[in-house]
């Protein structure tokens, strides 16, 4: 379900792994494993960790920019307690809900190529296949989406991504699509708070439907 700490499937993500553990030693600097609740309803699809975020410290959105909006979010709607600390030690938990990237290495430029994104998706499609109790996912981002529409076993064309968008699938899932909650689409305003919350509130209130 997780790839290998040394996974090779990348060349060019491996390669940039390689020069970053020589750069950074003190960083995680591997593929960031899943972070959640196993038995939640709800799945948070990203793109991939963050050179400053998850590459360093080894949990999804934790230590950058994004995180921040990300994790106050979910604390406002019931989907994790305690304190969001950017820091894996910090205590928070999450409930009914488990974050994930399509792509679980830090790529160049925050750039992953289309052959790494296709390498990547079964530890995606293991991932939410082993959620018993999945019901609902979050795509972060055009790359997530696309990534969870193929895994739940949907047709791109049938199923755009739009901000707020909800997707039914034939399989039973629903997707609920959001801009990334990344600094650039912040600061120029395509994503705010109110934005995101209310994808968010729109995920919880497809669990029901």
């Amino acid at each position: 379900m997780e790839p290998d700490r040394d996974c090779q499937l990348c060349p060019r993500l491996a390669a940039h792994r390689t020069m970053l553990r020589a750069r950074e030693p003190e960083w995680f600097n591997a593929p960031v494993p899943a972070f959640g609740d196993q038995d939640g309803w709800l799945a948070i699809v990203g793109l991939a960790p963050g050179e400053r975020g998850a590459n360093r410290t080894g949990r999804p959105f934790t230590g950058d920019f994004a995180g921040v909006l990300l994790y106050e979010t979910l604390l406002g709607l019931g989907l994790a307690s305690g304190a969001y600390g950017e820091s894996p030690e910090d205590g928070l938990t999450l409930h009914g809900a488990m974050i994930v990237n399509a792509v679980r290495c830090l790529p160049p430029a925050n750039k992953p190529l289309p052959a790494e994104i296709h390498q990547c998706r079964p530890f995606l499609e293991a991932q939410l296949k082993a959620m018993p109790n999945l019901k609902v996912v979050l795509a972060l981002g055009q790359v997530a989406h696309q990534s969870a529409v193929k895994v739940l076993g949907g047709k791109l064309p049938k199923h755009r991504f739009a901000h707020a968008a909800v997707h039914r699938m034939h399989t039973g899932f629903t997707i609920v699509d959001s801009y990334h909650c990344s600094r650039y689409n912040q600061n120029t305003g395509r994503l705010t708070p109110e934005m995101f919350r209310t994808a968010v509130e729109t995920a919880i209130a497809a669990r029901a439907g």
